[in-house]
């Protein structure tokens, strides 16, 4: 894997996903109302492969504490995605800069947002992780989160029904939720440009 081929599957069409997919039973209210977000989906080039960059959220933070997530966040006022996205990352982890790849299809979380995530390719820099937010900054090989068969279906209880989700742990990194099935799409975009 290597950023043209990443370049050839984001230029392919995809379609929106959510934390529901996996749970059709789910009724959602038809009324409900979704803030925009976005995330940075940082790809790093080196000589064994691309890598990904991925933050381990703070445990004191009330929303998703502990989860592996990509940089990002809320959009401000006159904020666009990749605009957002960036900006997330270099509060987050200072990230200098970044060479935009395309977007993702949305994905609309349980949390109620709507998150565009943005892939980009990096150059190797020291991560300055905002300590309020970010425990943990890493690197995993991007091949291990491209390939479908890496991912699994785990559920758990959640306000008291089961809640079917992605999965695609990485040594001692549990990626599961809004973050893996966002790399699940894309994993399904590169197998198929591989079939």
């Amino acid at each position: 894997m290597n950023a043209d081929a990443l370049r050839a599957a984001l230029a392919r069409p995809g379609a929106p996903s959510s934390d529901f997919d996996l749970n059709p039973d789910v009724i959602l209210p038809g009324r409900r109302i979704l803030r925009d977000a976005a995330v940075l989906v940082p790809f790093l080039e080196t000589g064994s492969g691309l890598r990904m960059m991925l933050t381990k959220r703070s445990s004191r933070l009330k929303h998703h504490p502990g989860q592996i997530a990509f940089p990002g966040g809320k959009l401000e006022p006159g904020e666009d995605a990749e605009t957002a996205a960036l900006r997330e990352a270099q509060e987050e982890v200072g990230l200098p800069g970044a060479e935009i790849l395309g977007q993702l299809p949305s994905h609309e979380t349980v949390t109620g947002f709507t998150v565009t995530p943005v892939a980009a390719l990096i150059a190797p820099f020291d991560p300055v992780p905002e300590p309020g937010e970010v425990a943990e900054v890493f690197t995993i090989p991007a091949a291990h989160v491209l390939v479908p068969g890496n991912f699994a279906v785990e559920r758990r209880q959640w306000k008291g029904n089961w809640r079917h989700y992605y999965t695609v742990p990485y040594g001692p990194y549990y990626i599961w939720g809004a973050t893996a099935r966002i790399l699940r799409g894309l994993a399904d975009r590169i197998d198929a440009d591989r079939g």
